[in-house]
């Protein structure tokens, strides 16, 4: 399927807020409810929009402190760290990358200690560089 301006609009309003009822999000782009509903469907059926999230603020959920940690697997260990990772509830995302590392993953703890852990319990198989998050800045992308 190849999208077109309007489902452009429509995926940057539902970045925006993905709670929008179909006649707010069809007020927005100029088109009808029933119109915006069919676009939505397609572009699910497709693999366009895979899924609906909540963001969610960490530090107000008790987990206020964040950090990145690049992982560089030893010996083509990718299996092994990555069902070890699925298992974890303090990351919030894992991405294979190219670079120095193998992994880039964003770790979400109530306290210092808990990185240390993780640190720990990956060591037999990852070097890890740990970076603590201070702020963020919200963006998203336009298509």
């Amino acid at each position: 399927m190849k999208i077109d301006d309007i489902d452009k609009q429509i995926l940057n309003e539902l970045q925006k807020d993905s709670r929008l009822s179909m006649r707010k999000l069809g007020g927005r782009i100029g088109m009808s409810a029933p119109a915006v509903s069919e676009r939505i469907k397609q572009m699910e059926s497709f693999g366009i929009i895979k899924g609906y999230g909540v963001r969610i603020d960490y530090a107000n959920a008790g987990l206020p402190i964040c950090c990145i940690i690049e992982v560089t697997v030893r010996d083509g260990q990718y299996e092994r760290f990555q069902n070890r990772i699925v298992k974890r509830k303090d990351v919030s995302s894992c991405e294979r990358i190219a670079g120095r590392a193998c992994y880039m993953l964003k770790l979400h703890v109530s306290e210092l200690i808990e990185i240390e852990g993780f640190i720990d319990e990956f060591a037999d198989i990852a070097h890890t560089v740990t970076n603590i998050v201070f702020s963020q800045v919200e963006t998203s992308i336009s298509l």
